[in-house]
Formats: C-alpha cells, structure tokens, sequence
C-alpha cells in the first residue's frame, strides 16, 4: 500500500474514533449554524485537528485545504502547492447531531493539481474506501468496481441540488426530469457517501451541485478507479473548480448527461 494512502488512513480512523465517542452522547454536543442547513460542532473541529496532526506529522512540508479551517500548512498565498491534503472531517453533520448514521470523513491527496489518493471512511458502519491512482478502488481490502446497470429507467440515483430555493433554482426542471426517468432518487445528506456508493455499485449515479472541493476529491478518485466516469453538467473536467458534478458507470453517465446538459439531445 502507499505510504501516504496508509497515512491517511490512520489519520481517518482517528477522527473516527472520535466522531464514535460523541455520537454515543449526542445530547451534550455543542452545534453552531454556519449558515441555513449548515451547521458545525465541536466533534467536525476535533476530527479535523486530528487529521491534520496526523498528516502533517508525517509529512511536514505538505499544504491542507480543509472544511472548517481553510487552506494552510506549506502553501504560501497565490501558489500552488506540490502537495496539499483536502479535507472534510465530517460529511454529513445534519445527519450526525440528529444521530442519523449516515456521514463519513473524506481526506484526499492533490499532487501537482492532480488527486492521487483517496480514503473515505464511514465510522458508523467501519466501512473504508480506499484508491491511489492506478491502483483500483477498495472497500475493506475488496476490489469495488461500478455497477453494470445499462437501463436508465432501472438506475438508482444519489442526487444533491437545490429545490425550490437557492441560486441554481432555475436549474431544478432539468433535474425534475432526470428524476422522473429513473428508478429513484436518493438524497442521503451525505454526498462524500453517495459518490463512494457509486463507486461501490450501491448507487448508479449522482449528480451534485454547488458542492466544495472536499465533497468531491477523494470520491472522485474513487468512482474513476472503480471504473466509472465524472465530469461536471457539461461532461467536462470543471467539477472540482465549479462544484457541479455528474459521477456514473460509463453507461448511466452518458444518459444523465444527455438529461442535465444544455445543449444534449434529451434521452428518449
């Protein structure tokens, strides 16, 4: 295994040692709002010290985006760093502090502006997503690849866009009707989990909008070792930068393309 896979790992399940720990007392955890449906606590704070501490022990001279504290570590303002793990401590805190259990913590590598590694773990069920570039997709030491469903009308989405509100609503017919063509859509709160169902055959599709680089990076690199594809709502390669992202089997992504692009033939 990579040394910085194996790195991260450690670092994942530390965090999710702690995350266990609070999700056994949720009643004391303390929940700020960071903007409407968006909130923080303390245990998103904690994990992510602990991943950085982690990370940047063993590699001191590495730079860090992440969630809750932004970039930091080796990168200097206006550059680019050669190295820079990216970081959500913890997908899917809606569902945590309501003790939903389903959110995980998602650390990925960017080197030279492309992402070479990849760990999600799910603390609640101990599930480990793992894939280094080249290298195939994992979970729990199993190879995973993406589903074979050819059908669209029998593909099972993960889906995260906006409904009645928000500065994409006018986007929402063009979701609307990819819905209404598949066999259903999820919206599971977690999006880091969504893309990695995808990459493990759970799910056949997802489609995200306004998501962050930390939402997508690790997932990304998952679905794409596991065989499958991911563009933004154009088939192109802006997703990471423009947080619109269309992530499927080869087969289901070109026919929910063909559904959300402006300018693709609709499929029949």
């Amino acid at each position: 295994m990579n040394p910085m896979l194996n790195t991260a790992i450690k670092a994942a399940r530390r965090a999710g040692t702690i995350i266990n720990r609070a999700s056994l007392d949720l009643d004391r955890l303390q929940v700020a709002r960071k903007g409407p449906r968006d909130y923080v606590t303390e245990v998103d704070r904690t994990a992510e010290a602990a991943i950085i501490e982690v990370l940047s022990d063993a590699y001191p001279d590495h730079a860090f985006l992440a969630e809750e504290s932004g970039q930091s570590g080796a990168q200097t303002e206006g550059s680019v760093a050669d190295n820079e793990w990216i970081i959500d401590p913890l997908d899917g805190t809606t569902n945590f502090i309501h003790g939903f259990p389903t959110y995980a913590i998602s650390i990925a590598l960017r080197q030279r502006g492309q992402i070479s590694q990849a760990v999600i773990y799910d603390p609640a069920r101990n599930e480990l997503f793992t894939a280094s570039r080249g290298g195939g997709a994992f979970l729990n030491d199993r190879r995973i690849r993406v589903s074979s469903q050819l059908k669209f009308h029998d593909a099972l989405l993960g889906g995260y866009w906006p409904g009645s509100a928000g500065p994409e609503a006018a986007l929402t017919g063009r979701f609307a009707e990819m819905s209404k063509s598949c066999a259903g859509v999820r919206r599971t709160g977690s999006s880091v989990l969504d893309m990695a169902y995808v990459a493990a055959g759970r799910l056949d599709g997802f489609c995200g909008l306004g998501l962050q680089q930390w939402d997508m990076a690790a997932a990304s690199l998952l679905v794409l070792e596991a065989g499958g594809l991911v563009g933004d709502l154009q088939g192109e390669q802006t997703w990471l930068q423009e947080g619109n992202v269309l992530a499927a089997s080869p087969k289901i992504f070109i026919q929910m393309l063909s559904l959300v692009s402006l300018d693709a033939p609709k499929v029949v």
